[in-house]
């Protein structure tokens, strides 16, 4: 079995080439980016003659088919932005796909590709990080059991860093885009974009993260639960976050600039050159996320302490009581699932276990034994059930 990780030199993409070199059902994992230098760095720190290098440019489409022929599946762990060209590279190379999320829109676009993907006898499953992912796999959980649903309620709580800890823990792009980006939810029938930064709630997580205030954001999600269990009533659809994993005043900071157009789009002139500013504002944040071998698990290497429970809440009926089913999926390792939960899909599509097509997780994934696979890596689901009077 070979598996292709694009991005695999990545702060989320480095994660999944550890978790697939230590596979014993994958015979070889290709880290495929353009930075040549800390892919060698993330494959010396893992140690694993499974794992190769390649170069590849995922604005050059011939260079990414030529990097996909042969592969199993393609693993996508770049920025959001090349999804849908790299599920292109997948058509014409035949090599089955996965993501770690479409921020909504993207998603919403890619599964507009499910009949080419089937008849070309390839597969697809969208959003397959730790959130997107987790969450819509929590939901089919609680949609298997239910025979209505109410909503769904999705919060993904990660421990702060304290106030003066300024990182940014995954893409700066996205980042950017989750803070600034109106975030939608699905009520009463139809979607509704909000503000971002907006309806916050203080939430219970697990021990030890405690109450956190939780904030909608813009996610992938949202874009498919509803349609996916309309038959079952779904009136809201919602995800939360607690400021994405950094410090409130991080984030203070970063909507300062954006309120002061530093995330726009459009070039503006300075000093006779035409200049993006938010180009200018994801370059400079670069310099503030940690080294990559931080976030791979290795003998002389312990990752940060980054605590992280997804929980998602599916009130609905069962035999025309009410209940109300919490499913916590739990890691004292906080990036981990990000990295496991795609590689877990990737392999699941090199093994044939997903139907042809492009799919979201919670269609094609088999909860009990997906979330099985996740306590092989420390990472726990725990499910309650609370009836209502």
């Amino acid at each position: 079995m070979k598996i292709v990780v694009l991005g695999g030199a990545g702060k989320m993409g480095c994660i999944a080439v550890q978790d697939l070199a230590g596979d014993r059902r994958v015979d070889e994992v290709v880290i495929a980016d353009y930075d040549v230098a800390q892919a060698k760095v993330v494959a010396e720190t893992i140690g694993s003659s499974k794992v190769s290098i390649r170069q590849v440019d995922a604005t050059d489409h011939a260079a990414l088919v030529a990097a996909l022929e042969g592969a199993d599946t393609c693993l996508n762990g770049t920025v959001y932005y090349f999804n849908l060209q790299i599920m292109e590279a997948c058509l014409e190379a035949g090599a089955h796909y996965t993501d770690m999320g479409g921020l909504f829109h993207t998603t919403r676009k890619q599964l507009k590709l499910s009949e080419r993907f089937a008849e070309k006898g390839i597969s697809a499953v969208l959003g397959m990080g730790s959130a997107p992912g987790v969450p819509n796999i929590q939901t089919r959980y609680a949609a298997d059991r239910l025979d209505t649903i109410e909503a769904i309620r999705i919060y993904d709580g990660i421990k702060p860093p304290p106030p003066d800890d300024v990182r940014f823990t995954y893409a700066v792009p996205t980042i950017i885009d989750e803070l600034t980006e109106p975030p939608m939810v699905y009520r009463n029938g139809e979607f509704i974009a909000c503000e971002p930064l907006t309806e916050f709630e203080d939430y219970w997580f697990a021990r030890p993260l405690g109450l956190l205030p939780m904030h909608l954001s813009l996610h992938s999600e949202v874009a498919t639960l509803p349609v996916t269990f309309a038959d079952k009533g779904v009136q809201e659809c919602f995800f939360k976050i607690n400021y994405w994993g950094m410090a409130k005043e991080t984030v203070e900071k970063v909507r300062v600039l954006a309120d002061f157009g530093f995330a726009g789009r459009e070039p503006v002139e300075v000093k006779g050159q035409r200049v993006v500013p938010r180009d200018i504002l994801v370059a400079m944040m670069g310099g503030y996320v940690p080294p990559i071998t931080d976030f791979l698990a290795a003998p002389k290497n312990k990752p940060p302490d980054w605590v992280k429970e997804i929980v998602t809440e599916v009130p609905g009926t069962k035999d025309g009581k009410s209940v109300i089913y919490r499913l916590g999926t739990l890691t004292c390792k906080g990036a981990l699932p990000t990295g496991v939960a795609p590689a877990r899909a990737a392999v699941w599509l090199a093994q044939g276990r997903i139907p042809l097509g492009v799919h979201p997780p919670e269609a094609v994934i088999d909860p009990e034994a997906f979330f099985k696979e996740l306590e092989d890596r420390d990472i726990y689901t725990q499910v309650s059930v609370t009836a209502l009077v």
